[in-house]
This record gives structure tokens, sequence and C-alpha cells, in this order.
């Protein structure tokens, strides 16, 4: 099981492709540290999430509870407030960090509305190097907006030598958006493969890294396939293998959903109590019936770590095509 743990709906960015900064949280209705005790342990991964995470002044109270909890637990945060980071990750080097970028500099600050917010950003990503960190990496969104920025920033992190992920924009109850749309699918298609090509023939230093792009490539599938046809490779486990919890303390099975479907309240019930309830099961029989065909990190590593041959042989496959001369079958 996975979960994500939106702390906060407050965000100092303007991003074109989220309003949540226009619905921003009271501090005093955000879900405290101890109302997340009883989310349950051995999870293969908790994301602490916004909103901007690093807005929460008892932000290490939460890593503390949440910590113990997982093998990975990792933050994804536009980096403006480096030190915030940088304390986090002096107390806790085994955790990963993401930090949200756009793009090069200037096509980045535009999108995320944010003045100096590459260079921040750059700034906790050095900073969370030079403290040792070994999990750090890139998130992006790719629209039409940034989209040629793709490849080379792919090229930057893996001189880096850090992660790179990436994701679309969505709509649902989640982003305040309804009008979210790749304009030019063509232009985005044709960049969206180069980058899949690149991914299948990484050529970074060590195995483990050159390992992770190749099904970074099989995600990227996963995005293609959401834009151009509108579906994803794989079922949805929402509510199942993954969930989220949002800053009022409702479970939810995801984040996509047009409109919030709460499972229950973490300040009012316990976590396996709501788990349980019938109250759940007809969140995910609604979940079942979802044809969104979403695909965000969050919904699709747990798919593909539930289904782990179908990724696995598709890599195997389009990496033999290459090696032949043929290009990657996109299916």
């Amino acid at each position: 099981m996975e979960s994500a743990i939106i702390v906060t709906y407050r965000c100092n960015a303007r991003c074109q492709m989220c309003h949540t900064w226009k619905h921003p949280t009271r501090t005093s209705v955000e879900c405290k540290p101890e109302a997340l005790a009883s989310l349950p342990s051995g999870q293969t991964k908790i994301n602490i999430t916004g909103g901007e995470p690093t807005l929460r002044t008892d932000l290490l109270e939460i890593v503390k509870v949440l910590h113990p909890k997982t093998s990975r637990l990792e933050i994804i945060s536009n980096g403006s407030f480096p030190d915030r980071l940088l304390n986090v990750a002096r107390l806790y080097p085994d955790m990963t960090f993401r930090i949200s970028l756009e793009g090069l500099p200037c096509v980045s600050d535009r999108i995320r509305g944010l003045k100096d917010g590459f260079d921040k950003g750059l700034r906790a990503l050095l900073g969370l190097l030079d403290l040792g960190v070994k999990d750090v990496g890139i998130s992006m969104t790719i629209s039409d907006r940034n989209v040629g920025d793709l490849l080379p920033f792919y090229h930057l992190a893996a001189r880096m030598g850090i992660e790179f992920t990436q994701c679309v924009p969505h709509n649902s109850h989640y982003f305040h958006k309804t009008d979210n749309e790749i304009a030019d699918k063509q232009r985005w298609a044709e960049e969206s493969k180069k980058l899949i090509r690149a991914l299948l023939t990484s050529k970074r230093n060590g195995l483990k890294l050159r390992v992770k792009d190749w099904f970074r490539a099989y995600l990227n599938l996963g995005l293609l396939l959401h834009v151009t046809e509108g579906r994803r490779p794989l079922t949805c486990g929402g509510g199942l293998d993954f969930f989220f919890v949002d800053p009022f303390g409702d479970v939810l099975p995801c984040n996509g959903m047009a409109e919030k479907d709460s499972m229950g309240n973490l300040k009012e019930q316990p976590f396996d109590r709501i788990w349980q309830s019938e109250k759940a099961q007809a969140v995910r029989s609604r979940v079942r019936q979802c044809t969104r065909g979403c695909w965000m990190v969050g919904s699709a590593v747990p798919a593909m770590k539930k289904n782990p041959l179908k990724p696995a042989l598709w890599v195997l496959k389009n990496k033999a095509r290459l090696v032949v001369g043929k290009e990657p079958v996109l299916s």
C-alpha cells in the first residue's frame, strides 16, 4: 500500500495548471500530526505533498509521525524555502525529495508564477546533494507551454545524477481545474516519444538509475495514452492499493476524481475503522466505475508494482527493438 498526505492547500506558487492556491486551507482546520498516527505501518511509500508542504510550521512533527510507517518517505516541494527542506534532510537524510520545476528557468518561473523559483529550486537540490541525500530529483508537469524543454531537462537531471519524474495536467477537485488540456497533441506526442526513446537507451551512471529510466519510459507511455486516447495501460487501484489524506483529515481513494469522495475522517475515526467501513466500500465501488483514465505517479506506480510483468515485458520488447534499429511500440 502507498499513500499521499496532502498537508495543506496553501501555496506560494501561482501555477497555471493547478488552482489549489486559489482555495487555501486555514491553518486552524488543517489535520494535526497526531491525527495521522493511526495510518498503517509497513507502507511501501508515503508522499507528503500540498499545496506547498514547507508552509506547515509543524512539518518536522508530521515527518516524525510518518517516518516509521514506511521505508520510503517523500516530500514534494517547489523548493521556494530551501532551508526548511534542508532542516528536514539533516534529521532524515534517508528520505526522498522531489523539487517541482517546469523546465529551464524562464519557462519554469512563468508557468509557476514564482519569481526566481527555478533559482531557489536549484539551490534546494544542490543543498540536498551536499548533505548526502541519496534520493533527490526533479518533478515536471508536461504541457504545451514547456514540452520543448522536456528532453533538455531530462539530460540536465541525468548529468546531475538525480531522478526525473513526469506528469501531465489533470482536471479534478484537487486541482480546482476543468479546462486543463494538451492543445497541440501531435507536437506533445512527438516530444514525449523522444523522451521515451532516451529513457529506454539511458546512459546514466549506475545500473539502478538506468533501470529506473527504463521503467519510467513505461510511465511516459501511460501519459501518452492518457493524453492521446484518454485511457491508462493498467487498472487503477484507488482506495485499495493507495489512498490520499487531504488537509481536513478526509481519507480519499485518489486526487483525480471530479468531486471529492471521502471514506471517512481521521479526526473522527482511526484509519482501520475507516478502511473497513461500508462507506469505504461504497467509495471503492464508485472508483471501479470511474472512466477518467487518469495516469499520475501516485496511481501509476502502485499499478506497475501490482502488475510488474506487463511493464517489464514492454521494456524488454522495446529495448530489443531499439537494438535492431526499430522504434518502440507505443501501445
